[in-house]
């Protein structure tokens, strides 16, 4: 008996897939009892409670609590949680330079057009008012320079 249900378990994270995508396609936060039932698979609801508090404590997922029970809403789309992840590790290195180059160097050749194409409007993009100031000083609109 032990053995059917360890072939019928699922890979690694797909329940956690699953139920980052029934939220990312909901408009509103969503109970675990709702994710439950958008899951439609035979699911005890206090294992969805778990996997969506556990997602919270991680950070991908805000929290409220409306009613009587918490609801949750994610706080990035699937692009931005890979973005974060990919920070993450980033950050975790002492040679963030060699990470780069090594990263870059496994990119098809389609994705380094993309990258340098981001990289290049990054580059262009104005800053915003708030960054734009507490990078360059202030200067004198009539010419700081005296002659």
């Amino acid at each position: 008996m032990v053995r059917g249900r360890q072939e019928a378990r699922r890979p690694h994270g797909e329940l956690v897939a699953d139920v980052l995508a029934v939220l990312w396609a909901s408009a509103e936060p969503m109970t675990a009892q709702e994710v439950k039932g958008a899951l439609r698979q035979d699911l005890a609801r206090t294992t969805v409670a778990t996997i969506l508090a556990r997602l919270h404590e991680k950070g991908t997922l805000d929290r409220t609590r409306p009613g009587r029970s918490f609801a949750y809403a994610p706080v990035a789309d699937a692009a931005g949680l890979a973005a974060g992840r990919m920070r993450r590790e980033l950050e975790k290195e002492p040679q963030r330079d060699l990470v780069l180059k090594r990263f870059v160097s496994s990119l098809s050749a389609d994705d380094e057009d993309v990258l340098r194409s981001l990289l290049i409007a990054a580059e262009n993009e104005p800053l915003p008012a708030s960054e734009e100031s507490a990078e360059d000083p202030v200067e004198d609109p009539a010419g700081a320079e005296e002659g």
